[in-house]
C-alpha cells in the first residue's frame, strides 16, 4: 500500500518534486530508483492524436466516390467519422539532441471498428547523423500528397490518383534513407529514400505473392531561396507489381478492324508471372509570405504502367478472382495523373483552397474509342475533379472546413457514361486535434 501510495504521488508530481528523487536515490531506495527511471522513459514518449467529423450531400443516391468513399445504394447524405487517429510515440536522442531511435504505433477509428495505421521502428545513425533505417508499416516514399497527412491537408481527401495507384497510403516494408539531422550540414536540404514493400497495402489480409514493390524518392526539403519564399520538391520511382493467377495479360493494342482495343494475351507461362506496376512521378511546392498572409502552390505529377482488373485500375490488395472464385485475368494499362493546388492563407486563420487533379486510367485511348466489344469498361475513363473549400483555423486544436468536390468523367459509347455523372459531394468537417 505504501508503495502504491508513493507511486501515485510521484507521477502526478510537478518538475519540482520530479527534482528531489536523485537525494532519495542516494539513500539506496531501490523502489525510487526505479521510478525515476521510469520517469525519464516517460520524458521521452508522446502522444499525440485527431478526431475528423463530418457530413456529406452527394449530387444523387448511391455514387461512386473517392471523397470519403463511396455512398450507399438508397443515400445522398450522410454524417460519419471519417478518421479517428491516436498515436504514440518513443524516442531516444544522444546528448547533442540528435535522434537515435523512435518507435511509432497510430491506430485509427471510426463508427465502422478500429485498425492499425503506423507500426513501425526507425534507428539512426550517429557517427555522420546522416542516415536512418525504419521498418514497419508506415507511408510509401512515393510523391508528396501521399506523405502529407490527413490531420494538415487542406482538401477533405488525397486526389483519385493518389487513392487508386496507392490504394492506402501505408504499407508493409524496410527502408534505407539519408536524411542528415544537423541543420549545419550542407546536404541537409536533400533527403533520399529506398526502400522494398509488399505492394498491396494495408487493404489485404497480408501479402499474397512473392513480388515486391521497390519505391525510391529523391526530394528537396523546404528551402529559403529568397526574401519569404520557400521551394520544395522531388522525383519518385515505384517497380513493381502482383501475381497474375489466370493465364491471360490484356494489353492496349489494335482491333481486328484496326482500332483500339484491348488484345489478349493468353500462354500457360502468364500464371504467377508478374503484372507490372511502374510509376514516375515529380512534385513541386511553392511558398510565399505576402501582404495577404501567405500565398502556396502545388502539384505533382505522375505516369507510367499500371495492372488491375476489368472492372477497376484500383491496385489489388488480394489476387483477383471473379465471384467463382476463380482467377481474373490481367489489365495492363499505361496511366496519367496530377493535381495541383492554389492556397491562400489570410490572418492566419482563414484558408482559400482551389484543387485540380485528374486521373486517365487509359491514356493510350480516347472516351469515343472505347466500346465493350473491345474489351473497355468503365475503368479506362478519365476523371477531371475540381475541388474548392475554406478552411478555418480556430486554434492549433480546432478547425472547420467547407469543401465542394466536382468530378468529371470522360463521355463514351459505354452503357451510363453518355454524359457527366451527378456525382458531386459537398463536405462539412470539424477536426479536433491534441
Amino acid at each position: 500500500m505504501r508503495k502504491v501510495l508513493v507511486l501515485c504521488i510521484l507521477l502526478t508530481a510537478s518538475a519540482e518534486i520530479f527534482a528531489q528523487v536523485e537525494p532519495l536515490w542516494i539513500q539506496d531506495t531501490s523502489f525510487v530508483k526505479e521510478l525515476y527511471i521510469m520517469k525519464n522513459k516517460f520524458q521521452s514518449l508522446s502522444f499525440t492524436g485527431y478526431l475528423q467529423v463530418q457530413y456529406q450531400k452527394a449530387g444523387s443516391a448511391g455514387i461512386t466516390s473517392y471523397n470519403g468513399g463511396s455512398f450507399a445504394p438508397l443515400s445522398d447524405e450522410r454524417f460519419r467519422i471519417r478518421r479517428g487517429r491516436f498515436r504514440l510515440d518513443y524516442e531516444r536522442r544522444t546528448n547533442a539532441g540528435f535522434y537515435r531511435y523512435n518507435f511509432a504505433l497510430q491506430f485509427d477509428g471510426t463508427e465502422r471498428g478500429v485498425n492499425i495505421r503506423d507500426m513501425f521502428g526507425r534507428i539512426y545513425e550517429n557517427k555522420w547523423n546522416c542516415f536512418v533505417a525504419t521498418a514497419g508499416v508506415f507511408n510509401r516514399p512515393f510523391g508528396y500528397e501521399l506523405n502529407y497527412s490527413s490531420s494538415l491537408r487542406e482538401s477533405p481527401e488525397r486526389g483519385r490518383m493518389s487513392q487508386i495507384l496507392m490504394n492506402t497510403e501505408r504499407d508493409m516494408g524496410a527502408m534505407l534513407s539519408f536524411e542528415p539531422q544537423d541543420k549545419t550540414n550542407k546536404f541537409y536540404p536533400l533527403k533520399i529514400d529506398a526502400g522494398l514493400f509488399n505492394g498491396q497495402g494495408l487493404t489485404g489480409a497480408g501479402e499474397f505473392d512473392s513480388y515486391k514493390d521497390f519505391i525510391g524518392r529523391i526530394s528537396l526539403r523546404r528551402t529559403k531561396i529568397a526574401s519569404d519564399f520557400y521551394v520544395s520538391g522531388g522525383l519518385s520511382y515505384l517497380n513493381g507489381g502482383f501475381a497474375n493467377g489466370s493465364d491471360v495479360f490484356f494489353r492496349a493494342g489494335t482491333g481486328t478492324t484496326g482500332n483500339a482495343a484491348f488484345v489478349p494475351d493468353t500462354s500457360a507461362s502468364n500464371v504467377n508471372s508478374k503484372s507490372p506496376r511502374i510509376y514516375y512521378g515529380a512534385d513541386l511546392q511553392l511558398a510565399w509570405d505576402n501582404a495577404l498572409g501567405r500565398t502556396e502552390l502545388r502539384a505533382e505529377i505522375i505516369n507510367g504502367t499500371q495492372s488491375a482488373t476489368y472492372g477497376t485500375s484500383v491496385t489489388p490488395g488480394i489476387l483477383p478472382v471473379n465471384s467463382m472464385s476463380k482467377p481474373e485475368p490481367v489489365f495492363v494499362r499505361s496511366f496519367t495523373g496530377a493535381y495541383f493546388y492554389f492556397l491562400q492563407t489570410f490572418l492566419k486563420k482563414h484558408q482559400v483552397v482551389l484543387k485540380y487533379d485528374w486521373y486517365d486510367a487509359n491514356s493510350k485511348v480516347d472516351g469515343n474509342e472505347l466500346f465493350t466489344a473491345d474489351f473497355f469498361g468503365p475503368a479506362d475513363l478519365r476523371y477531371d475533379t475540381f475541388g474548392a473549400g475554406y478552411v478555418y483555423y480556430m486554434n492549433d486544436n480546432l478547425k472547420f472546413v467547407l469543401y465542394y468536390d466536382h468530378p468529371v468523367n470522360e463521355k463514351s459509347a459505354l452503357p451510363g457514361y453518355s454524359s457527366d455523372l451527378n456525382d458531386d459531394t459537398f463536405t462539412i468537417r470539424a477536426q479536433f486535434r491534441f
